[in-house]
């Protein structure tokens, strides 16, 4: 009877003591609760360049389409496809007959003319010293002269046309006019080719360097152009270029900006750029999609703010969390430059030194006393245990408890020994009940022999 009535009594009590509490936790003074706990990280001022992104395609330094200058049958080709060709080098064959029977024709023609011009020459001179004697008229002189002269002229005709014969002739074997890698073969063996056609027969492209065409607006150009002109005043002039690939990666080499399309679209309002890049290995291809990654300008005493850090106002406007020297929350508005990374650069709001809360900024505004820790110190506490940083954020465990506010983090403690107290008053409790019920079991095990 007694350990039942022991039992009841706890059972009754317990309850009380967790609901009375909460009420003890309510009376207690805000002023008295511990700041609630932040994560800060601590900012430095740096030179940063800044840059930007532009998407492009991949072009030939250098492209030439092989065309036939003369009309013919194609009887050979001279070359692999895909592979490296140089000037001079012999690609194609046209049938070469035809040609050459001009190439004689034109041989004969010459010395035609030069026999006929040694004529004239002669006769010229017979009528000249007729002429000494007093016995050929200066009509006769004068037409044996300017037949002489048309003579000797149409020896050149004929050497010109013997000139053009000889031309091509050597254009039936079509050669490479570019250093540069030869695509594939558009025509065979036995085609019919004409001299000019539209469809090449091959193309040759240089591809070492190469180009990659971009696009920037108009407006970003003149900042550009500026920045460009500020950074050659104080003698900075290097300004690099990388390139990322379509799988994501970062090109091996560096490329410089060559040369601007001196005309502004009007439909879109950009200028095209164009950038040239070394391509020893041939990984750049001419029709790929790349993305250039400009320098335009280095930013000076920048802030490198972390991403996490930063938010919005209801305008829209960023702004960022920091605690001061005194421990209080100061809500700073913020001119960002660009992105890099999983950070901002900031231009101004934020100051060499500043602790920037990164963590925590749920449960804080401006005005608050908050307990800041390094975030590169709480990576090794958190990972020893666990336990400290459970005990400096209250407010999972103030939400334990009930609909408490964030504020009332104070009051964490107390719910987290009531467990333990109930803990123990149930084991003091079995405990007793245990030795009760053995008191009477011994008890009549002693009397049993009696009776």
């Amino acid at each position: 009877m007694f350990a039942l009535s022991r039992r009841m009594a706890i059972s009754v009590i317990l309850p009380l003591a967790a609901g009375l509490s909460p009420l003890a936790a309510l009376g207690q003074d805000p002023s008295q609760m511990p700041p609630p706990a932040v994560t800060v990280v601590t900012l430095h001022a740096q030179d940063v360049a800044l840059t930007t992104t532009l998407p492009g395609r991949v072009t030939a330094s250098a492209e030439a389409e092989v065309r036939p200058q003369v009309n013919g049958i194609v009887t050979e080709r001279l070359f692999e496809e895909g592979s490296h060709v140089k000037v001079g080098d012999p690609l194609f064959r046209i049938d070469a007959t035809t040609y050459q029977a001009a190439v004689a024709q034109a041989e004969a023609a010459v010395a035609q003319a030069r026999a006929q011009a040694e004529a004239a020459r002669r006769e010229a001179e017979r009528v000249g010293a007729l002429r000494d004697r007093r016995v050929a008229s200066e009509s006769t002189t004068d037409n044996a002269i300017a037949a002489r002269d048309s003579a000797e002229a149409a020896v050149k005709v004929a050497e010109a046309q013997l000139q053009t014969a000889r031309i091509e002739l050597e254009r039936t074997t079509i050669r490479a006019e570019l250093d540069g890698v030869i695509g594939l073969a558009q025509t065979s063996q036995g085609a019919l080719v004409t001299a000019s056609q539209p469809t090449p027969l091959a193309v040759i492209r240089k591809l070492d360097p190469v180009h990659v065409d971009v696009t920037q607006s108009a407006a970003e150009l003149i900042r550009f152009r500026r920045e460009m002109a500020a950074q050659d005043a104080e003698g900075q002039q290097d300004r690099k270029v990388t390139l990322r690939l379509a799988d994501g990666t970062q090109y091996g080499h560096e490329g410089r900006l060559t040369a601007a399309e001196p005309y502004v679209n009007e439909t879109t309002g950009v200028v095209t750029l164009r950038l040239s890049f070394a391509n020893p290995d041939g990984i750049l291809l001419p029709g790929m999609y790349v993305q250039a990654v400009v320098q335009q300008a280095t930013a000076r005493n920048v802030i490198l703010a972390p991403q996490e850090g930063v938010t919005r106002d209801r305008r829209g406007q960023p702004v960022a969390l920091v605690a001061n020297a005194d421990n209080a929350v100061e809500q700073r508005p913020l001119t960002i430059l660009q992105d890099m990374g999983n950070s901002w650069i900031v231009g101004e709001g934020l100051n060499d030194g500043d602790r920037i809360i990164v963590e925590g900024l749920q449960k804080i505004g401006p005005g608050m006393t908050v307990a800041p820790e390094e975030r590169q110190a709480a990576a090794p506490a958190a990972a020893e245990g666990g336990a400290a940083p459970d005990a400096g954020e209250p407010t999972p465990e103030a939400a334990d408890t009930g609909e408490q506010p964030a504020p009332e983090a104070g009051e964490a403690e107390q719910p987290a020994t009531q467990p333990e107290i109930e803990a123990e008053a149930e084991a003091e409790a079995e405990a007793e009940g245990q030795g009760e019920d053995a008191q009477p079991a011994t008890e009549a095990g002693a009397e049993q022999p009696a009776n």
